[in-house]
């Protein structure tokens, strides 16, 4: 269809600002996003609809529409329900870029205009589908009444005698018709579906579970199929979801398989939707994390933190604990069959990292798209961090098994049989993943995650990054696709200390301490006390000095003479942990 055919209809309430010579330019999807950065989402062609959610001042219009003009899409249309008028700034932008811009009055549903540029682009393609939408009216709605994929899997049950179901690369249930299926067949579809991705095949594939046959179709962004055959599926493996359907597909006539294609182009605009709202939290967690790892004032991360609590636990009341959960995707340099033929250093490890994070953290026993409304997960570099709230977190002697955190003598942490303890524990995350996970990793991609302590305030949060971090690391150092370690191992010197050799432990503590020894024993310095205090503080300026009764400036140059002294840094969790252990072994 041509972009000048949706002016020809009233329904859209779409009003044209700009781009009049450029209304013959062909539209073969649609895509919703309010994303700062959507290319890596478009191939060509779409109307991009945007309630402009990403724009925070006027300089970032030129950027957004340089994107968008750069991936050749064939025009926008603004929602006006957000700011009222559309901003003279995207404007200006979108006529020096030449795309065409429209206006959406308020009282129309984005779903509306996706509805209708999907049922006229897929044409004698989804001719059955488009037969259903004319029906029905009520596919992808925006409203909570609409009931997205529900609705769609409805139809399918109803005017098909189909039953489908939505998942997520870990089995995960998002949305079905009928019963739902059990969390063990899910997750068999979900490893089986990931497999038969990796090796390279196409879609739908058949598989048998418990004696039932289902087809397994990939749900995917309009346009992405068109993409070039050199594109790495390892790019999204770990993030797409299925559309898994109770029929064997292997015998149906083309206009079948069409009709499911088109019902999961309509699903990915729920995906689509489901992206989007997770900007705002992603966004957050970014900015706290970088305040973190810039070593900013407990109190600016604090306010920070503030502002998420709201947003991740609304109605809390209080100021919550928090968790950090530090995951990383790596790939070997050579793919398994599929994987395309970029190298696995060509693959951004960050999004993909972040991406299943996000759904690792969703509670397994949770449906629905979004269930992951209160998960904060940023990226950097190649690792994703998670900064997770929790409403409340139990002390010791409460009966509630110990500190959040804690294990019991499985390792599975106390979360496995304790429903009063809200911490994450690292087993306990990955028990319902592990299968479908290592199944998409095939044999050349591994999963590592780490998990922190609770800690209850902004000072903490930055021990709490390092704490995950080392704990991930633990969790690399060992074998197997999918593992994860938590904070309490890294607690296992009270066990390996009586095994080091007295000449090692001598060895040892004579490098890190005996200089600090000297200087004191020439300067009476009290370094040693100092660095005892420190660490027992846990890096806590404003709580070491009170504890050793001095000025805050003074501890930092104490502090600084022993990094000089000893040429360790102890904002980094390596050097301090070397640090106690050469305390409790000297």
């Amino acid at each position: 269809m041509r972009l000048r055919a949706l002016l020809d209809t009233d329904a859209l309430g779409l009003r044209l600002l700009g781009g009049d010579d450029e209304l013959d330019r062909t539209v073969r999807g649609v895509m919703t996003t309010d994303l700062r950065d959507p290319s890596r989402y478009l191939s060509g062609g779409e109307l991009v609809l945007t309630g402009l959610a990403w724009r925070r001042d006027a300089t970032d219009s030129e950027p957004f529409v340089r994107i968008l003009a750069g991936a050749g899409v064939a025009g926008l249309a603004a929602g006006e329900a957000e700011l009222g008028d559309i901003p003279a700034d995207l404007i200006e932008a979108c006529r020096h870029h030449r795309l065409p811009l429209f206006a959406v009055n308020e009282t129309v549903a984005f779903a509306t205009i996706t509805e209708h540029v999907v049922r006229q682009v897929s044409g004698e393609r989804a001719g059955d589908l488009a037969a259903v939408v004319d029906r029905h009216r009520r596919l992808m709605t925006s409203g909570p009444a609409g009931g997205g994929p529900e609705v769609v899997l409805d139809l399918l049950t109803s005017d098909l005698d189909l039953r489908a179901w939505v998942l997520s690369p870990t089995g995960r249930q998002i949305a079905g018709a009928g019963e739902p299926l059990s969390g063990p067949v899910g997750s068999a579809l979900a490893g089986r579906h990931l497999a038969a991705t990796r090796t390279g095949r196409r879609g739908p594939h058949r598989t048998t579970v418990d004696g039932t046959t289902y087809s397994l179709f990939p749900i995917r962004n309009t346009g992405r199929g068109a993409a070039p055959a050199s594109r790495d599926v390892r790019e999204s493996v770990l993030s797409d979801w299925l559309l898994a359907v109770e029929a064997d597909a292997s015998d149906w006539p083309a206009a079948r398989l069409d009709l499911l294609q088109g019902v999961t182009q309509l699903i990915a605009v729920e995906r689509d939707r489901r992206d989007a709202a997770r900007t705002v939290r992603r966004r957050l967690a970014q900015e706290v994390l970088e305040l973190v790892q810039a070593g900013a004032a407990p109190t600016e991360i604090a306010a920070r933190l503030r502002v998420a609590a709201p947003v991740l636990l609304p109605g809390l009341g209080s100021a919550p604990h928090w968790q950090v959960v530090v995951a990383r995707v790596e790939w070997a340099a050579e793919g398994a069959p599929g994987a395309g033929t970029g190298a696995a250093g060509d693959i951004a490890g960050g999004p993909v990292a972040q991406a299943l994070l996000e759904e690792i953290l969703v509670d397994p026993a949770v449906t629905g798209p979004d269930s992951a409304d209160r998960i904060a997960v940023a990226h950097a570099g190649d690792e994703a961090i998670a900064l997770v709230p929790l409403p409340s977190v139990p002390a010791p002697g409460t009966g509630t098994g110990g500190t959040a955190g804690d294990t019991d003598d499985s390792g599975t942490g106390a979360a496995a049989g304790n429903e009063q303890d809200p911490a994450l524990h690292a087993d306990v995350l990955l028990a319902a993943v592990r299968e479908p996970l290592s199944a998409g990793l095939a044999d050349d991609g591994r999963l590592t995650l780490g998990v922190s302590a609770a800690v209850h305030s902004a000072e903490g949060l930055r021990g709490a990054l390092e704490e995950a971090r080392h704990a991930r690391r633990v969790a690399a150092a060992r074998p197997g696709r999918v593992c994860a370690a938590g904070h309490h191992e890294l607690a296992s010197h009270v066990l390996l200390l009586p095994f080091v050799p007295d000449d090692v432990r001598r060895a040892f503590t004579a490098r890190l301490l005996d200089p600090l020894r000297d200087y004191d024993m020439r300067h009476r310095a009290e370094l040693i006390p100092t660095l005892e205090a420190f660490l027992d503080c846990d890096g806590s300026w404003t709580r070491c000095a009170a504890r050793l009764h001095l000025h805050v400036n003074t501890l930092r140059y104490r502090v600084g003479r022993i990094e000089q002294l000893t040429g360790r840094d102890l904002s980094r969790l390596e050097d301090k942990l070397d640090f106690f252990l050469a305390l409790r072994m000297s």
